[in-house]
């Protein structure tokens, strides 16, 4: 879960929106759930006291052989009514009686068969006034924050349909409830009442609305980041690609005004990029190509010069000024040359690489490795390999070439035997023009350009190239980050390249082969 996090706006935003939602919806339940208990109760109480009165109507006009029958048949599962000849005093009494009455089981329907004739001619007889609902000033339930039960509470005649006076408490919680009202014959009708009230908004219609809140709210949020993300993505992988060295297409300069904003500034910044760069490249193969003609002129007059020895000097110079004027010439036109990136077989490019320079008479053995594909320009690239190759060869006597994969990198791996690089001049090696070799010879010492080419071609590919004494020579790695590439076959192929192992094999050809 803490990689998705880090790795995808798109679950953030999912997130802080759920967590959003989340805090409204509690902070609503805080604020209506206790009015909504209350609710409960004054629709209860209010229900509770218009059976009361109705009962002790239908009581006052029926004969009392059938007021026994009508107490019973007037109950409810949560109701109980019973008549006592003087007025209930002792709350604990009275509460006691109220929890013996409510847990008798109810009559039977044909226990109440013979007397529902009775009760409804009672009823008609009775004339009954429609019950109104209680007034505002009856007692408020919060009594029952007090003790299990309270005392008699005065019931005035307009808080209740009678026009007298009662008596009522709460009792057990805010769901218990009892009345007493004196009838007309003197005796006192007991109403007792207890429901649990289920006063909670967490019901299973409220957490099915709920869920089906959060799944759209989630729909919703994730293809809104998912819009906001798109431009995002191509400008990493614009950014990526140009890092690369790749052409890329202008990115499209349109939507909200951050990122139109973005994608201008990116233009802008790519085409300063390769302007510079091709003035650069422009300037350097001008430099090049003008010192031709003074470098021949010089080589013309040095032929006119008596003293053998110094004659020989002087050309020498010369040849060695051409060789690295024309080097620098041929380093302006590979810039300038823009190469396809493609998808190529990285261990088949190296393999044929080496082959070619074993058909040459050098000494280089290439181990066996898994296939790789890899997006390059595979000439860019088969060139800064062959420089270190030939670099092995020519001060090392062999080369040893392989190709491993890393969780991070693909690294083609070259080792020699050769006397390797002192560390203090190790970075200065990759300067233009830098020879360790300080013979001047160029059979031997080179132009010094071999490996500052080599480090600029891998690091438009994104990779770089280290070099590590490993005691019995010199080790360079070349480390060339996965690419993304735009084809899904192609994200399969990175993928397939971070599970392969190092490759461990026989060599595939040596001299003597």
């Amino acid at each position: 879960m803490t990689g998705v996090w880090n790795r995808s706006l798109t679950a953030r935003f999912v997130a802080v929106m759920l967590l959003a939602l989340a805090l409204s919806q509690g902070i609503s339940f805080l604020l209506f759930t206790d009015e909504m208990g209350g609710a409960l109760v004054r629709a209860a109480k209010t229900e509770f006291l218009s059976r009361s009165a109705s009962v002790a109507q239908v009581l006052e006009t029926t004969p009392p052989t059938v007021q026994q029958d009508i107490l019973q048949s007037s109950g409810t599962s949560y109701t109980r009514f019973w008549v006592t000849p003087t007025f209930p005093g002792d709350v604990e009494s009275w509460r006691q009686e109220a929890k013996r009455r409510l847990a008798e089981p109810l009559p039977t329907l044909a226990n109440l068969a013979g007397t529902e004739q009775a009760v409804r001619q009672a009823a008609s007889a009775a004339a009954m006034p429609a019950p109104q609902p209680a007034s505002a000033t009856m007692a408020s339930p919060a009594a029952s924050n007090g003790p299990p039960y309270s005392s008699w509470l005065d019931l005035p005649a307009h808080a209740w349909p009678l026009s007298r006076a009662a008596k009522f408490l709460y009792w057990g919680d805010a769901g218990g409830m009892g009345l007493a009202v004196q009838l007309k014959d003197g005796s006192w009708l007991n109403s007792a009442f207890s429901k649990k009230m289920a006063n909670s908004m967490l019901t299973a219609r409220s957490l099915i609305s709920l869920a089906v809140t959060a799944i759209v709210l989630s729909l919703c949020a994730a293809f809104i980041a998912r819009t906001m993300t798109k431009p995002m993505r191509r400008l990493a992988a614009a950014a990526e690609a140009l890092g690369r060295g790749e052409s890329v297409a202008p990115l499209q300069e349109k939507g909200p005004d951050d990122l139109r904003h973005t994608a201008v500034a990116f233009n802008l910044m790519q085409s300063r990029l390769q302007r510079f760069v091709e003035d650069r490249t422009r300037m350097l193969a001008a430099i090049g190509h003008d010192l031709r003609t003074p470098i021949t002129s010089l080589r013309l007059r040095a032929e006119f010069v008596a003293d053998d020895e110094t004659r020989e000097k002087m050309l020498d110079t010369l040849d060695e000024l051409r060789a690295m004027t024309e080097a620098t010439l041929a380093f302006s036109r590979e810039q300038a040359t823009e190469e396809v990136t493609r998808n190529v077989d990285l261990t088949a490019l190296v393999g044929s690489l080496c082959d070619d320079l074993v058909e040459l008479g050098h000494e280089i053995t290439c181990t066996e490795g898994p296939k790789i594909s890899y997006r390059c320009r595979p000439d860019a690239l088969k060139r800064a390999v062959r420089n270190l190759v030939e670099n092995a060869v020519r001060y090392g006597e062999r080369a040893r070439v392989s190709l491993r994969t890393t969780p991070q990198a693909i690294e083609i791996v070259i080792e020699d035997d050769g006397p390797g690089i002192p560390p203090e001049i190790v970075e200065r090696a990759f300067e233009p023009f830098f020879r360790i070799e300080h013979s001047r010879n160029r059979t031997t010492g080179g132009i010094g350009l071999g490996l500052s080419i080599s480090r600029n071609m891998v690091r438009h590919h994104g990779g770089d190239i280290i070099l590590a004494n490993t005691g019995h020579g010199l080790r360079a790695t070349i480390s060339l980050p996965y690419a993304e590439t735009p084809a899904t076959e192609a994200k399969g192929a990175a993928r397939s390249m971070r599970r392969a192992s190092p490759p461990v094999g026989a060599p595939r050809r040596t001299p003597a082969e």
